[in-house]
């Protein structure tokens, strides 16, 4: 089953997100089968593949609440959503900006169109949050919040063909079934290739998510599901799939670090299992 729109093959994002799959987008995308059944993504994030595949049937999922909820309201109420952001746009200014983000508004509509505000104009697109669960991630220098290229009833169809999950990454990737697409890209830090990779990764996706995303991963590959997955150029991560997936290092830039110094190009493992 070709499961590929055609016709809305190469759509942008609409969130900047660290990590964000542009470049596999642009550079990789031969790498993608040409034919599956669902596609599924676990870790969804600003989503770069999943708009630029368009697929007629998908299943998304992250962690992050928040980041759920907005893909469901441009889904859902994209005229709204794009309301709101007008607001936000005549309204911006360094004091605006941190009046929205210390406060949580108690509709969806309220919250997505606040998350897609503070992602376009806080520092490089970034997503973090203190103890509390708070957004807390400062200002940026970009002041624009809606672009001329933004194409939000585009975004909302294409989201319509999705089924929206806010779970664990296993729940996904164990409903993956034979002929279905599974494209991974866990949260993971490449600004290096050093041994600090674990020790720094304990904040953000644990050895121990790492091992049980290994696992569930090879269950699914038995089960004769399309897999794509993105990791860490980095010795352990090559220990752990090796023997069980194919991996090919891809090179990219990123220029996402306050510091110049690492902005340059660096490396990443794409995983590949039953693609071909």
């Amino acid at each position: 089953m070709d499961n590929m729109n055609i016709e809305g093959r190469q759509a942008k994002p609409f969130l900047k997100w660290a990590g964000g799959k542009r470049w596999l987008a642009s550079s990789y995308i031969h790498l993608f089968p040409e034919t599956y059944e669902r596609y599924i993504e676990p870790f969804v994030g600003g989503g770069a593949v999943f708009f630029h595949l368009s697929p007629s049937e998908a299943v998304l999922g992250d962690i992050n609440q928040e980041l759920i909820e907005t893909y469901s309201a441009i889904k859902t109420n994209w005229r709204k959503v794009v309301e709101i952001l007008s607001r936000h746009q005549k309204k911006h200014s360094h004091d605006y900006y941190y009046r929205v983000r210390s406060l949580v508004p108690s509709s969806k509509i309220e919250r997505a169109a606040r998350f897609i505000y503070l992602n376009r104009t806080c520092w490089n697109g970034l997503y973090r949050v203190n103890l509390s669960g708070e957004f807390n991630v400062p200002i940026g220098t970009k002041t624009t919040v809606i672009s001329d290229d933004d194409d939000f009833e585009s975004w909302s169809k294409k989201l319509r063909q999705a089924k929206l999950i806010q779970s664990d990454f296993e729940i996904l990737v164990n409903e993956a079934k034979k002929n279905d697409l599974l494209f991974v890209d866990p949260p993971y830090t490449v600004t290096h290739n050093f041994n600090g990779f674990i020790k720094y990764n304990e904040r953000l996706f644990s050895w121990q998510d790492q091992e049980r995303l290994f696992h569930a991963l090879c269950r699914a590959k038995s089960r004769g599901v399309k897999i794509i997955a993105t990791n860490a150029f980095h010795e352990s991560i090559c220990l752990l799939y090796s023997k069980k997936f194919e991996l090919i290092e891809a090179k990219r830039f990123s220029g996402i670090s306050g510091d110049s110094s690492y902005r340059k190009s660096i490396e990443e493992y794409i995983i590949l299992a039953n693609i071909g």
